[in-house]
């Protein structure tokens, strides 16, 4: 699942959207207004953000408005955690590792 997310939003206009969307739903003419392109592009980007689990989308008459799904981004969230977690942890033992060599002289 995590690949399947990065991949979505590998893509600029799709990251564009996500963000967007991090700021409460909006309807496809809405997320499409900034970016230059079609409504059927804009369909197709929506629809891989839907099939990533990243995106819900649900028509109200005859507009589509979409949502950023509240644990869309949770397993990325994690994995940048466990992620900075490591580099943390091993930035400190380099930094202890670098303050003894500095002890000893």
């Amino acid at each position: 699942m995590l690949t399947t997310t990065f991949a979505a939003l590998a893509d600029p206009t799709r990251l564009a959207i996500v963000t967007r969307l991090s700021r409460g739903e909006a309807t496809m003419g809405e997320l499409a207004a900034p970016h230059q392109v079609t409504a059927p592009a804009m369909t197709k980007h929506v629809g891989v953000l839907v099939d990533a689990g990243v995106v819900t989308r649900r028509k109200v008459g005859r507009t589509v408005v979409c949502t950023l799904r509240p644990d869309a981004l949770t397993e990325v969230q994690t994995w940048l955690g466990d992620l900075t977690a490591y580099w943390n942890s091993t930035i400190d033992r380099l930094e202890d590792l670098l303050q003894g060599s500095r002890d000893e002289h």
